[in-house]
């Protein structure tokens, strides 16, 4: 597999951890040089290390993978969604209020949301015989520079235009959105 095919499929895996970083940027308002390694680490390495085990994984588990992988996607995107949405709703203090996707559960789970299809192309790769080290260091660093750069985005669009809580409901809408992508690139509406 060509260079160019693998930096195209490393952009595509990329875009829900870019659109996921760009909400969450816009939802912190301030993002911190810490915040953002966290992000941009996991993210990478989560894209990564799914597609190393799509690839090990091979045919076996093909057909059950295939069969929930969108709808694991979609529980933990809106899981996180919905908790973002409330807290905005709630109108606690701007500190309680916050929801911090670089840290705890969220960041996990996030991670393992934004890194579902790497597993599935994983998986295309074990099955057209392809080594899979190159690709998934390329798909990995792919996803940390697209996060990083959708978490600044995110921040200096959340800062310029102070939507406060209007922004974390967006936000949180956005997480919904991809996750309702997901399931409609999965034919299930």
């Amino acid at each position: 597999m060509d260079l160019l095919t693998i930096i195209l499929i490393a952009l595509a895996l990329a875009v829900d951890a870019f659109a996921v970083a760009l909400a969450s940027g816009v939802s912190l308002c301030q993002v911190s040089d810490r915040q953002t390694f966290r992000l941009a680490f996991h993210f990478g390495l989560f894209q990564a290390m799914m597609n190393i085990i799509g690839w090990a994984a091979g045919l076996t588990v093909r057909t059950v993978l295939e069969s929930v992988d969108h709808w694991l996607a979609f529980g933990l995107l809106a899981l996180v969604a919905a908790k973002m949405i409330k807290d905005a709703i709630a109108g606690r203090d701007e500190e309680a209020q916050k929801v911090d996707p670089t840290k705890g559960y969220t960041l996990i789970m996030l991670s393992v949301a934004t890194s579902i299809d790497s597993l599935a192309v994983g998986l295309s790769f074990s099955m057209l015989n392809v080594s899979i080290w190159m690709p998934a260091a390329i798909i990995g660093l792919v996803a940390t520079l697209l996060t990083v750069i959708g978490l600044k985005l995110g921040c200096l669009l959340g800062a310029a235009s102070k939507i406060g809580v209007r922004a974390e409901i967006a936000g949180g809408l956005v997480l919904l959105g991809i996750g309702f992508n997901i399931l409609h690139q999965h034919g299930v509406f």
